[in-house]
């Protein structure tokens, strides 16, 4: 109709009628586009499931044509055939991660192209040609339609196809989908929330999501976007991918500057942190894995050259103990423990002294000038006066190199002593706690608000890091160094020990020269009234040995017997508090006060 005469109509029915309205009309008759556009609504629909049926019809529009105009083509289409399969094999490995389906791929590419160059030459119609067709798209589709990453894909979409109608129902009406992508333990999408919403309404219905989704309790992580407050990222886990405790890889860190690997987080990144000249605390209740993060990082540690380890255990040596051949010191009570603290107070006023003198303003640690890190097994057993030491390496430890890494269930103010220490820890890692408050206790107050949802967490290992740099509460879960591993890797490290650089030996010879007697004289009780019993006789040693303690070779030349003998004997008055560990390879009795 044209316009005049459109005109013309609405004048008459005014006149008519006598309003501006006209009335409406009802046509009986059915769309003539209608069924063409329900089936064209239903193939975009289905578009994932009918590709390999549009690959096909397209190839054969494809041969129909260049066989009608270019019959003469077929050359560059075996080229690009053969290229298009070399491009796959070479660069594929980025879109295709798995072997089988950069093979598929290459197959589907070849039968393509084998069968459009024929189909160019004789024409498509010609022979079995379409037979060839028909059959290669029902079993190359096979594949296709049984692939877990497109029937993945496929459920996304349709869920978020029902997205804004889901956001209705849990409280966060306006928000949209950004971007979404399929990756091998589930989906992950990008969230715009609506103008005056923020990551914490997303935090506040996360429940309401996980049942708005369908997905199982727990499956859904919520992230804040770093570059836009209005924006946050979603990432559904359908399978857990630290459902199976993680076999550690081996140490590739040759220095403490290198970063530690901890283990890996639930997008298959490593899990890395430094510990150069950053104080750690590890919290978590029984049985969340503290001790086992503890053997990861001395299983690093004890690969570094340029690193001394001490140690102190206050399960009476059960944790730490399997590491003695790699520590200089270990102290199992509290007494000893307070006294290897008050030594690491004098190493750090040493180096600090030295750097004042040469008007350095750090410690760069090398293998003949190592940093000095101190292992704290159950943090909150240390005594009043070994706090006050702990306190006094957190807040003046970083710049001479002398470094804390504690580990303890709650570390409350009680717990951690009056000072500064849990304030000074940079590098938090918090595993699984029992009450949700305990996460801002070992994260830092407002962490649980944040998003730091560790009371979640639900397998031994499985942690939250805080550090410089790390920032956002990715979950992770640490190697697991098993017995075995232990044993093999301090006997392989143990050697390559170093020891404390000449200026701290000084140090701590200075303030025990007044306590050592001549060594002539030990040498005098020990030779002179040597008793026949070998376990007797190396008892009677380590109660005559000076403070510095007794090497290994002179407890052999006492005792006349083997290396394994001596070791298990000494790891046995280890564990009953009897005997320590003064320094690397050297013992002496522990004396109560």
């Amino acid at each position: 109709m044209r316009r005049r005469d459109y005109r013309r109509a609405r004048r008459q029915l005014r006149r008519r009628y006598g309003t501006r309205t006209a009335p409406v009309v009802l046509i009986d008759d059915a769309y003539p586009g209608a069924g063409l556009a329900a089936v064209a609504r239903l193939a975009f629909r289905y578009r994932s499931e009918l590709a390999p049926f549009l690959l096909a019809a397209v190839t054969g529009l494809a041969g129909l044509f260049l066989h009608a105009r270019h019959p003469g083509a077929w050359p560059w289409l075996i080229g690009a055939t053969l290229l298009g399969t070399a491009g796959i094999v070479l660069l594929g490995r980025r879109w295709l991660p798995r072997a089988i389906e950069r093979a598929y791929a290459v197959v589907v590419e070849l039968g393509l192209g084998t069968w459009l160059t024929l189909a160019t030459v004789y024409g498509p119609g010609t022979g079995p040609l379409p037979k060839i067709l028909g059959i290669g798209t029902f079993a190359g589709g096979i594949p296709w339609w049984w692939h877990r990453r497109r029937r993945a894909r496929v459920q996304v979409e349709r869920t978020l196809e029902a997205w804004p109608e889901m956001t209705e129902q849990v409280g966060l009406a306006g928000s949209r989908v950004m971007s979404a992508m399929v990756d091998a333990w589930g989906w992950r999408a990008r969230i715009a929330l609506r103008k005056g919403q923020t990551i914490t309404d997303a935090l506040n219905r996360l429940p309401a999501l996980e049942s708005g989704l369908g997905t199982r309790p727990g499956a859904l992580r919520i992230e804040a976007d770093p570059h836009r407050a209005d924006h946050v990222l979603i990432r559904v886990l359908n399978r857990d991918p630290h459902a199976e405790p993680l076999p550690w890889p081996g140490n590739a860190a040759r220095s403490i500057a290198d970063p530690v690997t901890l283990g890996v987080y639930e997008d298959a990144g490593p899990t890395r942190v430094s510990l150069l000249r950053l104080h750690g605390l590890i919290g978590g209740v029984a049985g969340s894995g503290k001790s086992g993060v503890l053997n990861v990082v001395l299983a690093v540690l004890t690969g570094c050259t340029d690193v001394v380890l001490w140690g102190i255990d206050l399960k009476n040596g059960m944790e730490l103990q399997p590491w003695a051949s790699c520590l200089d010191r270990l102290a199992t009570t509290p007494h000893d423990a307070a006294e290897l603290l008050a030594d690491a107070v004098r190493v750090l006023d040493a180096r600090a002294a030295e750097l004042a003198q040469h008007g350095a303003r750090i410690w760069e640690p090398t293998s003949q000038r190592p940093a000095l890190v101190i292992v704290i097994d159950e943090y909150a057993e240390l005594d009043d006066e070994a706090l006050r030491y702990a306190d006094s390496l957190a807040r003046r430890g970083r710049a001479p190199a002398v470094t804390l890494l504690a580990a303890t269930q709650r570390p409350t103010q009680d717990a951690m002593g009056n000072g500064a220490v849990r304030s000074q820890m940079d590098v938090r890692l918090c595993l699984r706690v029992r009450e949700r408050r305990d996460v801002d206790l070992v994260l830092g107050q407002g962490m649980l608000a944040a998003g730091w949802t560790a009371h979640t967490l639900d397998a031994p290992g499985k942690f939250l890091l805080s550090a410089p740099g790390l920032d956002i509460p990715h979950r992770a879960r640490a190697y697991l160094v098993n017995d075995d591993t232990v044993n093999r890797t301090a006997a392989r490290h143990a050697p390559h020990r170093p020891l404390l650089d000449a200026l701290s030996a000084q140090a701590l010879r200075s303030h025990t020269n007044g306590a050592q007697r001549p060594a002539e004289v030990i040498d005098a009780e020990i030779v002179g009234d040597t008793p026949t019993d070998p376990t007797q006789a190396l008892w009677s040693a380590l109660l005559a040995a000076p403070a510095a303690g007794l090497s290994l070779p002179e407890l052999l030349g006492v005792t006349g017997l083997g290396r394994s003998w001596v070791y298990a004997r000494l790891h046995e008055h280890a564990n009953a508090g009897r005997a320590y560990q003064v320094t690397r390879g050297r013992w002496r009795a522990h004396i109560p006060r």
